[in-house]
């Protein structure tokens, strides 16, 4: 689906809506603004419903969005307002489901013209606080890596690879919009919100007040529910993410591999760094012309074809043992059943304990024989003497909860797991080797942990832990650590 299928199925919904409001309430005052009404709140109610299934993907677009302004503001003349963006990204779960709640809340409010005056002024700040997200993450396009957005005397040509955020998660999963188009979105919007403030008398009105408020009462209080559900009680009820069970992760990565290897340079763009003159000439006249376009004069932009198939997270699909080898091929190679933990936070608590572990040293005395009827000497190596001694060492601790998560829950699992031959291993973000390998000793988990990028694994799981498993590179099923099932139950629907 693209953002023209969306508008125009929204599009078709809001006219049948305002239909019924004209002609079967008989509520309408202005059929302009009863469509608008319609329009923009269902387009606000299906926005906030697909990111409600996902809360915890917008909680983590949040913390990019977060950490961006810090880097962003913290050198700044107005670096006082840097230390606020932590203090979000700390709580961007709560601020997710706000925002989300809120968006849902409000599209309902004007579908019914609830409070005409006040739904028009929230309208028009939701929507230029998301033109704000969308368009810093539209115009970073144009801000070199290593200088600062506000730096405008650096600002160069719009390049795709110079931003920040690479989407602004408008609609979760559901929908990937490119940052530009995101932001136009965002600009159209704008006219109907102008609209609204200046004509909310116009607003229709739905029922009475007191079943208006009645009704955005439940429309709170369900989709808040929905969205806790959707972040505590288990993965979301519906994935749109690239790694859904079902997924041929080996073939769909060698697909997207081969469809960048045959993208090709068609031309060059090339701007003069004094004049700023552009010009753009097919590959084979710049090759045989590219002397005359020296790079201490110009910058060069080459225009490639569109891969036949548009590249996913499936691509950035990498995992590397605990000496930093890629040992991508062989996860996805296992022609058999296995079971990956993804553990994309490994939650330690503040400190480390010390820790006595006992070590042998062992002495031995070397002895020189010769054997009987021979003049060649042998040196024999015997044991002295064994002493235990010992040893002090810290080691890092963490949160009992998040290890009782691993002992409890998902290790007695994947022991029966192990012991009836599957292969079984874990998946974190990079860190220290020791921190993981305190956390695997700590939890007595018998099996290898290996990692991947963070961004990676909170797109293949939600649940912090989760358990993946696989067959021949497919994802069969994923399970959140509280929707767990025992591996009697996994073997006999799923290890056939």
């Amino acid at each position: 689906m693209t953002i023209l299928d969306l508008v125009l199925y929204i599009a078709i919904a809001a006219l049948v809506l305002t239909l019924l409001t004209g002609f079967v309430l008989k509520s309408h005052k202005s059929w302009l603004m009863t469509f608008l009404q319609n329009f923009c709140g269902s387009l606000f109610i299906f926005s906030g419903y697909v990111k409600a299934i996902d809360p915890l993907g917008t909680a983590f677009k949040m913390e990019q969005y977060f950490a961006e302004f810090f880097y962003t503001f913290k050198d700044t003349a107005v670096s006082f307002i840097a230390p606020v963006f932590p203090w979000f990204s700390e709580h961007s779960i709560t601020f997710s489901v706000v925002m989300i709640v809120f968006e849902i809340v409000l599209g309902a409010m004007l579908l019914l013209g609830s409070r005409a005056k006040l739904t028009a002024w929230l309208f028009l700040l939701l929507v230029l606080f998301f033109t704000v997200l969308t368009g810093f993450t539209f115009l970073t396009g144009y801000v070199p890596s290593g200088v600062n957005f506000f730096e405008f005397g650096k600002w160069g040509e719009y390049l795709e690879t110079n931003m920040r955020v690479t989407d602004c998660g408008c609609f979760g999963d559901f929908l990937k919009l490119k940052p530009e188009i995101s932001f136009y979105k965002d600009i159209f919007l704008l006219i109907p919100s102008f609209y609204f403030v200046f004509k909310h008398k116009d607003m229709h009105q739905l029922f009475s007040a007191k079943v208006r408020t009645i009704l955005l009462a439940l429309t709170t209080l369900g989709f808040t529910i929905f969205c806790i559900r959707n972040i505590s009680w288990g993965e979301p009820v519906f994935d749109f993410r690239p790694f859904k069970a079902g997924t041929d992760v080996r073939s769909l990565k060698e697909a997207e591999a081969e469809a960048q290897a045959n993208v090709k340079i068609t031309h060059y763009k090339m701007t003069n760094k004094s004049t700023g003159q552009v010009v753009t000439i097919p590959m084979e006249q710049y090759m045989k012309e590219f002397k005359n376009y020296p790079k201490e004069e110009w910058t060069l932009e080459q225009i490639k074809t569109k891969p036949e198939i548009e590249p996913t997270k499936i691509s950035d699909f990498e995992i590397s043992d605990a000496e930093g080898a890629n040992i991508t091929e062989e996860i996805l190679g296992e022609e058999n059943y296995s079971f990956m933990v993804v553990a994309y936070k490994i939650k330690q608590a503040e400190g480390t304990k010390s820790m006595t572990t006992t070590i042998v040293d062992t002495t031995y005395i070397v002895d020189t024989v010769k054997a009987e009827g021979s003049d060649s000497l042998t040196l024999v190596k015997k044991i002295d003497k064994i002493t235990p001694r010992e040893v002090q060492s810290e080691v890092a601790v963490f949160e009992r909860d998040y290890e009782q998560l691993f002992s409890d829950i998902v290790n007695p699992m994947l022991d029966k797991a192990q012991a009836a031959g599957y292969k079984v291993f874990a998946v974190t973000a990079p860190n220290d080797p020791a921190v993981i390998d305190d956390f695997r000793h700590a939890t007595q988990s018998a099996y290898p942990f290996y990692t991947a990028d963070d961004l990676l694994l909170k797109t293949i799981q939600r649940s912090n832990p989760g358990v993946v498993l696989w067959k021949d590179g497919k994802i069969v099923q994923k399970w959140h650590y509280k929707k767990l099932p025992s591996f009697e139950e996994i073997q006999q629907d799923y290890l056939k």
